[in-house]
């Protein structure tokens, strides 16, 4: 058994993982550096129209993460992928969606 996906999927799931935490670490560079006058906003539109740089990043870290886990979940059941980075890919996709449904029930 390979670490390294077979199928098409399996590499873009593994790519978008990857990508995940490179772009919260890109995008939290901007706090300090870009906006670093500039509060948070109380709403994620507020964020958006505050700090576009910073909000966008994050939203397109967060997209990755979902879209790692939906890909990964089609090729470990359609394309029958077996690498195991793809599994621990979709796990941390998945580890995500439950952050994120966190954070919407019991906000802070």
């Amino acid at each position: 058994m390979l670490l390294i996906p077979k199928t098409i999927l399996g590499k873009w799931s593994l790519g978008l993982i990857v990508a995940m935490p490179a772009l919260f670490f890109f995008g939290s560079s901007f706090t300090n550096s870009l906006y670093k006058s500039v509060p948070a906003g109380s709403s994620i539109i507020e964020d958006i129209a505050g700090r576009p740089a910073l909000a966008l990043t994050m939203i397109a870290g967060m997209i990755a993460g979902i879209s790692a886990f939906i890909v990964g979940l089609i090729a470990i059941i359609k394309q029958e992928e077996r690498a195991p980075l793809v599994y621990v890919a979709t796990s941390i996709g998945m580890l995500l969606i439950l952050f994120l449904i966190g954070e919407v029930l019991f906000p802070h």
